[in-house]
């Protein structure tokens, strides 16, 4: 048995007190004088993790501190180390594959995007695809990632990297952490297929992304359609994932029972009215169309009757589904992202006016239905920035 105060809790104790001096560095420039006022730490303290932070290439200096009023010379200001470890993000869509690098400071140094249809291929192509993706976007950032994280148009189940199921893709029971290792030593990155490897759900990670760098409120709902519909639950600033970590599938909640069969099974789900193939059905386009969110706007834009009554159609049916999910979790906004983003010009006129009639729990304001302006980049951003997050919730992992 561990006695208190030895040296297990030591450690731990230390690893707090790293994670507290960086979370003051990472919210703005501080002298070490400035860090031990705010955290409460002995100066000698804060110098002594100070210089454990920098060793780890997480800090550095960056001139003069800004005066704080006091008489004296000022300290040297630290802030995120600009080098220091990164987050590398991956991105595997039904029409398109991604990968991004942040820095410490949750800034893009790297991007890139391929257009590639993996609607049905093998789970092997398309992760010895993203391995080539993501060796090409790390070496081009010159940064050393943390780690990596992927996020894929399906359920994530509760074994660590595995995608339960991803209809759009044709995916059923794939290890995708576990297949992506050997393909970026396939690939010629080695030293990435060592790093730890995360995997969740596009819709999940774009609410994160939206909590983290859009400046919104603890709780709301979250709505992304690729080729599919998704949403995230962010409820008092923590993602809602249910007990087997498949919250927020919106796309197979039934908004017309009596609908046209799903191939979940069911009948008249939400993505049989507002997804990819039923707006690009209804608005006379071919069932797979390049860009389809980009053609579908250019449309709308050129005023195109049948694309805007098709969009119109679709911010209906996404009002009748949303207004469960502000009845039952009582959001304080719900924010469209993903590709709904580019098409909140035409969604949501008819969305606010199901959503004014259907919310019982209080009076609805039109205000609180509001874009995404993250938009398609938003689970990228979500996975890179992830990583980052976890080195500087916990800086002392090992």
């Amino acid at each position: 048995m561990q006695v208190r105060g030895g040296p297990a809790s030591q450690q731990g104790m230390r690893r707090a007190n790293l994670a507290l001096v960086l979370g003051e560095i990472a919210a703005g420039p501080k002298s070490r004088a400035e860090v031990a006022a705010r955290t409460g730490l002995t100066r000698a303290a804060v110098s002594s993790l100070v210089d454990e932070l920098a060793a780890g290439g997480l800090v550095a200096e960056s001139g003069p501190a800004v005066p704080s009023g006091k008489v004296g010379r000022p300290g040297t200001a630290l802030v995120l180390a600009p080098d220091g470890p990164a987050g590398l993000g991956g991105e595997i869509g039904v029409e398109h594959l991604a990968a991004c690098v942040v820095d410490l400071r949750g800034e893009v140094r790297e991007w890139r995007r391929r257009d590639v249809r993996n609607r049905d291929r093998t789970p092997e192509a398309v992760l010895a695809d993203l391995a080539e993706l993501l060796r090409e976007v790390s070496d081009a950032a010159g940064l050393t990632p943390a780690g990596i994280a992927v996020a894929v148009p399906g359920l994530v189940g509760a074994a660590e990297g595995v995608v339960v199921r991803a209809p759009n893709l044709g995916w059923s029971e794939v290890a995708v952490a576990a297949g992506l290792r050997p393909a970026l030593r396939r690939a010629g990155a080695t030293g990435l297929a060592g790093l730890p490897i995360g995997i969740d759900n596009e819709a999940n990670l774009g609410g994160l992304a939206e909590h983290w760098l859009g400046g919104r409120p603890d709780s709301f709902c979250h709505l992304s359609a690729e080729a599919g519909i998704g949403a995230a639950l962010v409820v008092d600033g923590r993602l809602l994932r249910g007990a087997r970590g498949f919250a927020g599938e919106l796309g197979h909640v039934p908004v017309r029972p009596d609908g046209p069969d799903c191939p979940c099974g069911a009948r008249g789900c939400l993505e049989q009215y507002a997804g990819e193939q039923a707006v690009l059905r209804a608005a006379g386009l071919p069932g797979f169309v390049d860009d389809w969110v980009g053609e579908l706007a250019r449309r709308a834009r050129a005023g195109d009757a049948a694309v805007r009554e098709a969009l119109a159609a679709a911010g209906t049916a996404l009002g009748i589904a949303v207004t469960g999910a502000v009845n039952l979790i009582d959001p304080a906004e719900v924010v469209l992202g993903g590709g709904y983003a580019e098409l909140g010009e035409w969604l949501l006129p008819a969305m606010r006016d199901e959503l004014a009639a259907r919310v019982t729990v209080r009076p609805w304001d039109d205000g609180w239905l509001t874009v995404s302006e993250l938009g398609r980049r938003g689970p990228l951003l979500g996975a890179a920035v992830g990583v980052v997050r976890a080195v500087l919730a916990d800086p002392g992992q090992d």
